[in-house]
């Protein structure tokens, strides 16, 4: 992109009140900014962002991501029949779990269900319903900012205390960086993701007409619950071979085993806008969903309604239910060892 007026930007972040929790915890959006006129809006209430503005021209921009209006609406999408997690932060552990459970040095954990007999996305509160403490604010040239959450001993029942960090940056480069640490007091599993619905036609399109591609010869079979099984799916020749551009599909759940780590893992394309979204990560897996339906109860940004086309999901992460399989990438987090998590998702007019 061209240097333009956005550069003249004085205070690279900005922060307001979002509501209060019912505990009493304020809620603060914050806003940064870069010298391109990327922003984006992130609070504490799951480490949330909750709008991604991408300038398009010199006077327009667009919001390439799905959001709510209010910490209330955010709160209540949990209600839902399917609940969205728009823009959360997940944990402790991304995607499903069979039946709860798996062994941890030769125990039997058992989680908290809230997905039939299994568990979803950490369990019935995980991390994208908490209040996330802000730590540090840099308002540097790429203008980032830091969260933190303690998970607490048996949160959910997993095991060990567990500090989280999750760091929003906006580079020169026209990047959002996402970048997660953690360590726990105990051995544990782990397995964090970024839920963000992008739409790179506006938040208030679908996403049909936009052209995706994925960097996987492969994804992970699964039962009728969605459920790994263990085995592998060649993609080539099938409807979900996206190593070349395809049309976004109206349905879409599956998890994308990633050819190499930190290349391009999957892009987003908007022909009406000419907008390119490319995604990298140090993860072995993307999950892509199709979705963001809120049933017409509730209104998202602008009061707009969000359907079943309206966003798609760029869920970096570790293979679901992989505890369970001994041949899937270790989700194991040793006492006192470091998970890293790094996802980038960069931004281009073609």
């Amino acid at each position: 992109m061209q240097k333009n007026h956005y550069s003249q930007i004085d205070n690279p972040i900005f922060s307001k009140s979002f509501g209060i929790l019912p505990d009493g915890e304020e809620v603060l959006l914050y806003t940064l900014y870069n010298n391109k006129g990327i922003e984006v809006s992130v609070m504490n209430y799951g480490a949330t962002i909750t709008s991604l503005k991408i300038p398009l021209s010199y006077t327009k921009k667009v919001d390439v991501v799905l959001g709510f209006e209010t910490l209330e609406d955010y709160s209540n999408s949990f209600n839902l029949p399917n609940a969205p997690y728009f823009g959360t932060t997940v944990g402790r552990y991304a995607g499903r779990i069979n039946n709860g459970q798996f062994l941890l040095n030769e125990k039997l954990i058992q989680l908290n269900k809230n997905l039939g007999n299994h568990n979803l996305h950490g369990g019935k509160t995980g991390f994208s319903r908490k209040f996330w403490k802000l730590i540090t604010i840099s308002e540097s040239e790429n203008p980032s900012i830091t969260f933190q959450y303690v998970s607490e001993n048996n949160e959910e029942n997993f095991p060990g205390e567990m500090t989280v960090e999750v760091t929003y940056t906006i580079t020169d480069a026209n990047e959002l960086k996402v970048s997660y640490t953690a360590s726990s007091l105990e051995d544990t599993i782990i397995n964090l993701t970024q839920h963000s619905y992008f739409n790179l036609d506006g938040h208030s399109e679908d996403i049909v007409n936009q052209q995706l591609s994925i960097n996987s010869f492969k994804t992970l079979e699964t039962n009728i619950n969605n459920i790994p099984t263990g085995n592998f799916f060649e993609l080539a020749r099938s409807p979900f071979d996206f190593t070349t551009p395809k049309e976004c599909p109206t349905k879409i759940d599956n998890t994308f085993v990633l050819n190499k780590e930190n290349e391009v893992a999957a892009t987003l394309f908007s022909t009406k806008n000419k907008l390119k979204m490319s995604v990298f990560t140090n993860q072995p897996a993307v999950h892509i969903y199709v979705g963001g339906n809120c049933f017409n109860q509730i209104k998202g940004k602008e009061n707009v309604s969000y359907h079943p086309l309206s966003g798609i999901c760029f869920e970096t992460q570790n293979f679901p239910d992989a505890p369970n399989h001994s041949h899937f990438p270790s989700s194991f987090l040793q006492k006192g060892a470091v998970y890293n998590h790094e996802t980038t998702f960069k931004f281009e007019i073609i």
